[in-house]
């Protein structure tokens, strides 16, 4: 079992495990917890009620949160012609084709978030095995496959997040950092649940979100009450 600091075991003593917060209590008590020097970031776990053995039960998506992540994601875009000037002017920090598959492969990855066009995917597609394990794939039902890239660019920019269910039902996501109001800090995660509650699939039986934690970058997690969700 890893060792934990003084610190994170003094914030534990102030969280009791066994409550359920309501949200807005349970964002100021973790921004009450003595924090790291940097901003940390906020982020949720949610468990779902489904399985995502079950192809028709993978849920899966992105939502740009209201008040964004507090970070600014480094965009890569695969495009040509028209497009690659479209992304330039969206605000993509590397655009181009050929060249920079050729320094992915070499080992490059010094970006956040990778966008293609459509036409792109044949360059786009022999680097899975260098992106897809590191979540950098462009998916098309991300929207980080398409021909409006303009927006997707801008969407990213502005504090887009993707999710996906991991294997034991779990969706972890990112909403903020501390330095975020409590007000700003419960929209995005409103617009989280929302997304999620969205996109439950039709062949989930039962509750559908059955467990909602929040943890800071360094801090224990707190449990929520999901009906003050």
């Amino acid at each position: 079992m890893a060792k934990r600091g003084k610190k994170y075991l003094a914030n534990r003593e102030k969280v009791d495990a066994q409550k359920k917060y309501p949200l807005v209590e349970a964002i100021e008590l973790l921004k009450s917890l003595e924090l790291a020097k940097f901003d940390e970031s906020l982020d949720v776990a949610v468990r779902l009620g489904v399985d995502p053995r079950h192809a028709d039960q993978m849920v899966r998506g992105a939502v740009v949160l209201p008040h964004g992540t507090g970070k600014s994601a480094r965009v890569l875009v695969f495009a040509k012609g028209e497009k690659e000037m479209e992304a330039k002017e969206a605000g993509a920090d590397f655009v181009g084709g050929d060249d920079l598959a050729k320094k992915i492969t070499d080992g490059w990855l010094d970006f956040d978030k990778a966008v293609a066009t459509p036409d792109m995917m044949g360059v786009v597609g022999k680097l899975g095995r260098i992106l897809g394990p590191r979540g950098l794939m462009p998916n098309p039902k991300v929207g980080t496959v398409t021909f409006d890239i303009a927006r997707a660019v801008k969407d990213i920019k502005a504090g887009k997040v993707d999710f996906r269910v991991e294997k034991a039902g779990i969706v972890h996501a990112p909403v903020g950092r501390m330095s975020f109001s409590v007000d700003k800090l419960h929209e995005n995660i409103a617009t989280l649940v929302e997304t999620l509650n969205r996109l439950k699939p039709a062949s989930s039986k039962g509750n559908y979100m059955r467990g909602f934690a929040l943890s800071t970058t360094m801090s224990p997690s707190v449990r929520i009450d999901l009906s003050s969700l």
